[in-house]
């Protein structure tokens, strides 16, 4: 007869598979991608990020009591048969070499908040020089909302393309976990897609903003009425 602490111990596990599958539904429906790994990148509603943005909340910044990066996932998940990493480094990468059917062994990053141009090579030492960003980062989603959202949700909103970018590493190493009005990409030519992307994935999981941050956002999108807000 197995023992309680074996029940629970498999009731537990069992509990966290649930919500497993349930989050990869999420992100699969979020990505919408193919093995052929089209360029989602690109991929926009009709909806402009400046109207968007009277959508959000408007709070105070809650205490980062009790953050845990693990609190949203383990590690990657999957996307179809690769990791979310791999699938944003096929995405966004261009001139891609693979080391197996998933992983980026090199590849060019036109790099989105610096303009430079940066060589990927997988392995030790040179991995790094390129970094998947959370564009709303864990730390900041956590301080306005994430911690309310079921594990399930959590795991889809680490994981969602969406979410993601392939950029410089050590630009997103200063980014930190600011929000938009301490942190704009360098390259000012990206700020308008970067600030449509946060205003994505601040509605469709429910994060909201302090008021400096939707004055910034605000402030960026003036200069691009017409841009929309990305869907994947």
């Amino acid at each position: 007869m197995p023992s309680l602490i074996g029940l629970s111990r498999f009731c537990r596990l069992r509990k966290i598979a649930k919500h497993r599958l349930v989050a990869l539904s999420l992100i699969f429906a979020s990505a919408s991608a193919s093995l052929a790994f089209i360029d989602t990148a690109l991929a926009a509603t009709d909806t402009t990020a400046i109207a968007a943005v009277e959508k959000l909340q408007v709070k105070g910044k809650a205490p980062k009591t009790g953050y845990e990066r693990s609190l949203f996932s383990d590690g990657w998940g999957d996307i179809g048969s690769c990791d979310a990493r791999n699938f944003i480094l096929r995405r966004d990468l261009k001139s891609v070499t693979l080391r197996d059917s998933c992983k980026v062994d090199t590849g060019t990053l036109k790099d989105p908040y610096t303009g430079k141009i940066i060589r990927f090579k997988y392995g030790v030492g040179t991995s790094s020089s390129v970094q998947i960003d959370h564009v709303v980062a864990l730390s900041d989603a956590w301080q306005k909302g994430a911690q309310q959202l079921s594990v399930a949700k959590r795991y889809a909103f680490y994981n969602d393309p969406l979410n993601l970018l392939a950029v410089d590493g050590p630009t997103n190493a200063i980014k930190g976990d600011s929000d938009a009005s301490a942190w704009l990409p360098p390259n000012k030519g990206y700020r308008c897609p970067y600030i449509a992307r946060q205003v994505a994935v601040k509605l469709k999981y429910k994060i909201w903003v302090i008021e400096a941050e939707k004055a910034a956002m605000k402030r960026v999108l003036s200069a691009c009425p017409s841009q929309k807000l990305p869907i994947r």
